[in-house]
């Protein structure tokens, strides 16, 4: 793609800690190109734009009016993606944004709505999808080689929260929504849904508050499923645990951990196989531009998007709702 044609990207806030990750993603991408910043906080906006040399815009309509901007990268607030998103559809912008798409599934099936009858391109930021271990756990279970799966547990931790690198915004429960399951915990959700399935039968949450903040920094969600399997959905910001994926079945098991260059699977009768981890797949900014380059849409990326709110949502219900029991 030329240089005439590639498509022009403006970044809607450097709230989340990843829009510096997605601003370098469009400068390096062949058929992208940063233009333009907008934050609703003044000085961080202008700060962002300064780091990557291109225009600050104060005024969201202005920077949506333009016709030099083709697309948007999202990376505000959960509590402002409906509205922002909402906008940026109607002013016929593509989005590409980060996790949760919405803090509610009627919020998250309208951004989808809008943007379709708008024939803007969205992709929701689910990364693990498409990495390449995720393709062998996959095709693992496509086998049929580990037996009816039972148990499925996925755990991502880092330790933000106690270090300190986390910026303040993200312990605020009035824009969040929630930080150890509802920001960190969604990788392990949709890997969990995709093994298991979307739509758990029960959920229960046990959240903690390790740094004493109002928002979880420990979780643990348990989904169980028709037929008795248990899903195990582990995230915290209080410890540099490495990522896990174990998943157990009637004739076998397999595991896999970060960094690893296999998956190992065990089956009954066999002797364990360590399955090299393929490079990964096309990453979701990639797909969004081939998307918007073809006319196509992400189908089970925004199915995933919104089942992946559902849960989160349910997970944060039950946090609140579930008795305990004191042990002694």
């Amino acid at each position: 793609m030329s240089a005439e044609t590639r498509l022009r990207v403006a970044v809607l806030s450097f709230w989340h800690v990843h829009a510096d990750d997605y601003a370098k993603t469009t400068v390096q991408h062949p058929d992208t190109e940063l233009v333009a910043v907008w934050d609703d906080d003044e000085e961080r906006g202008r700060a962002g734009a300064a780091r990557f040399g291109v225009d600050f815009e104060p005024d969201l309509d202005a920077l949506l009016a333009r016709d030099d901007i083709d697309a948007v990268t999202v990376t505000t607030s959960t509590k402002d993606h409906r509205d922002i998103m909402v906008k940026a559809a109607r002013a016929g912008k593509h989005i590409f944004t980060e996790k949760l798409l919405a803090p509610t599934v009627a919020e998250a099936e309208e951004i989808i709505g809008t943007c379709d009858e708008n024939g803007v391109k969205l992709i929701v930021s689910l990364p693990r999808l498409y990495h390449g271990y995720t393709q062998v756990v996959k095709e693992v279970l496509a086998s049929g080689s580990l037996g009816t799966v039972n148990y499925s547990r996925v755990r991502l931790s880092h330790d933000g929260a106690v270090v300190g690198w986390l910026p303040e915004q993200f312990y605020d429960a009035d824009i969040t929504f929630g930080l150890a399951l509802a920001d960190l915990g969604c990788h392990p959700v949709y890997l969990t849904q995709l093994f298991l399935g979307s739509r758990p039968a029960t959920i229960a949450s046990t959240y903690t508050h390790v740094t004493g903040r109002e928002v979880e920094d420990n979780a643990v969600v348990t989904v169980t499923y028709d037929g008795g399997a248990i899903g195990v959905i582990e995230a915290g910001v209080v410890s540099p645990d490495p990522f896990l994926i174990e998943i157990g079945g009637a004739s076998g098991w397999l595991s896999y951990a970060e960094h690893d260059e296999h998956v190992r699977v065990a089956v009954k009768g066999e002797k364990t196989r360590l399955i090299p981890v393929p490079d990964d797949q096309p990453s979701a900014f990639d797909q969004w531009v081939a998307h918007i380059q073809h006319g196509t849409r992400a189908d089970d990326n925004l199915a995933r998007a919104v089942e992946l709110t559902r849960l989160v949502v349910a997970a944060n219900n039950a946090a609140i709702s579930t008795k305990t029991e004191d042990y002694s």
